[in-house]
């Protein structure tokens, strides 16, 4: 267990839905759970009773991956756990497969629209079409450039990265709806706000309904885990770590007794003692990072032990290495470690001289 867990509040104990069942969290909100075949074993999604252009229904919030497992739970469901109505519209939090590898199958049996924030869709579309530079060669030359050494692991990365999003991910809508930061979203009788972070992903969109005070954080933030902050191969310059930092000021606005819907993990209270919990971890990472590059140049495969001092599958290598790279670049970046390229051409970072 976390031990910062018991810095929050579960109202709903350690009661989860049953496969293909429901639990109502607030009125005309709820909660179901959908496996997954990785360490972080589970998604949360969300049903919304709502009237959307003159259709009854329910709005959902993020699918769950493609897979026949997948599918199958939402057929019971499609059967026995929507009182007889229809989905109406789908809104993805972000493009992860575990929220938008269903949204193809949902909005076509339903002749519903996918609501999205455009940077998210745009990814999807990318990633799903296995573009070049989103492939398995373009993830190995990444990671080759920050370290990891030509052999098992490096084709075990340019093997994964080949299937694993389109895999999950066969197929986006050819069309979405746009949402953006503010807008306001009317789902049923309630107003519920976008608030865009970004980091973790593209354009993620969260959404927080004043009135009953309830938050719908996708990735955001969770109870359980810190949200994965990643330089990957599509955008090698990034600066996550510090983006996602600068997102979560946005939730400082949310009501101290909010209610946090998270994508994994269980629903929790005290938002801003999470929220506090979460920079302060990034604070501790950055002070590990940081004094290692002390005493010799590291590159992210040096810095993933530093930082996680476990093994990984190569699932979780990949992302392991894009955190590590991650607070190296928020380093970079705050101009406290400069960058070299080496004889080998990976990519280490010292401190600097200035």
């Amino acid at each position: 267990m976390n031990p910062l867990e018991h810095e929050l509040s579960y109202p709903f104990g350690q009661r989860l839905p049953a496969e293909a069942q429901r639990i109502e969290v607030a009125e005309g909100v709820h909660w179901i759970r959908m496996p997954l075949p990785f360490a972080l074993d589970h998604i949360n999604l969300w049903l919304l009773r709502d009237r959307f252009e003159g259709r009854e229904g329910w709005t959902l919030i993020d699918c769950g991956i493609a897979s026949d497992a997948i599918r199958g739970l939402w057929e019971r469901l499609f059967a026995d756990g929507l009182d007889g109505m229809p989905i109406v519209r789908v809104i993805a939090t972000h493009t992860h497969p575990d929220h938008v590898g269903l949204a193809h199958m949902i909005t076509e049996r339903f002749a519903c629209p996918l609501w999205m924030t455009i940077g998210e869709y745009a990814m999807g579309r990318v990633l799903s079409a296995a573009m070049p530079g989103a492939d398995g060669s373009s993830a190995a030359a990444h990671f080759r450039r920050h370290g990891v050494p030509d052999g098992a692991q490096l084709e075990a990365i340019r093997n994964r990265n080949i299937r694993y999003f389109r895999s999950l991910v066969p197929a986006m809508p050819l069309s979405f709806r746009r949402i953006r930061e503010g807008d306001v979203v009317h789902i049923g009788a309630s107003e519920w706000r976008v608030i865009v972070g970004i980091g973790h992903s593209p354009e993620h969109a969260a959404l927080y309904c004043p009135e009953s005070r309830t938050l719908i954080s996708g990735d955001m933030v969770l109870p359980r885990i810190s949200t994965n902050v990643s330089v990957f191969e599509l955008e090698p310059e990034s600066n996550p770590v510090d983006w996602y930092l600068a997102s979560l000021e946005k939730f400082d606005a949310c009501a101290a007794d909010t209610l946090v819907l998270p994508s994994h993990g269980r629903p929790f209270r005290q938002l801003h003692r999470r929220l506090n919990q979460l920079r302060e971890h990034h604070v501790e990472r950055l002070e590990l990072v940081e004094p290692a590059c002390r005493d010799a140049p590291k590159c992210a495969f040096d810095i993933v032990p530093i930082m996680f001092r476990r093994e990984f599958d190569t699932h979780q290598l990949t992302f392991a290495l894009g955190e590590a790279l991650a607070h190296l670049h928020a380093l970079w970046y705050r101009g406290m470690l400069v960058r070299i390229e080496g004889d080998d051409a990976v990519m280490r970072f010292e401190p600097s001289r200035r």
